[in-house]
């Protein structure tokens, strides 16, 4: 016979849509004001604005694999439709896609890293929005 205890509140997870909007645009999930990065795709450890921690992310290679992804979407098709239309020379293709693939992958990877943040923000994933008066035993590690 197990009961649960019944004055356990288990937090709602925040609304993703203006999170992931927040994220795209690099800003704090939290307030929208405060930038997310400190650098290119250094996260800050919290929002200059509102003081929500950020630390607490796991976007690890998600961001990357994201990239990837899009951007092979992207110009795998426009890739076929330059070659079968015009027949550039071997060279100029991959010169010319490396170029749009950079260009592409350096716009894409820090607003997708921020999406990322933003989502586990939102799902309160990896220690966001932790109550740490239930649990003080419970180090920033765990």
């Amino acid at each position: 016979m197990n009961q649960e205890p019944e004055n356990i509140a288990i937090p709602e997870d925040r609304p993703v849509k203006p999170a992931l909007k927040r994220g795209w645009k690099r800003k704090c999930p939290n307030c929208g004001s405060g930038p997310l990065m400190r650098d290119y795709l250094k996260v800050r450890d919290e929002c200059v604005v509102c003081s929500e921690e950020l630390h607490h992310h796991r976007a690890d290679d998600g961001p990357a694999w994201a990239t990837i992804l899009i951007s092979g979407h992207i110009l795998a098709p426009t890739m076929l439709i330059v070659f079968e239309t015009f027949r550039p020379e071997g060279w100029v293709m991959a010169l010319g896609f490396s170029v749009v693939f950079l260009a592409l992958a350096l716009y894409l990877l820090p607003r997708l890293k921020g999406m990322f943040v933003a989502l586990q923000w939102a799902k309160r994933m990896h220690g966001f929005g932790r109550d740490t008066s239930l649990s003080p035993e419970l180090s920033p590690g765990e």
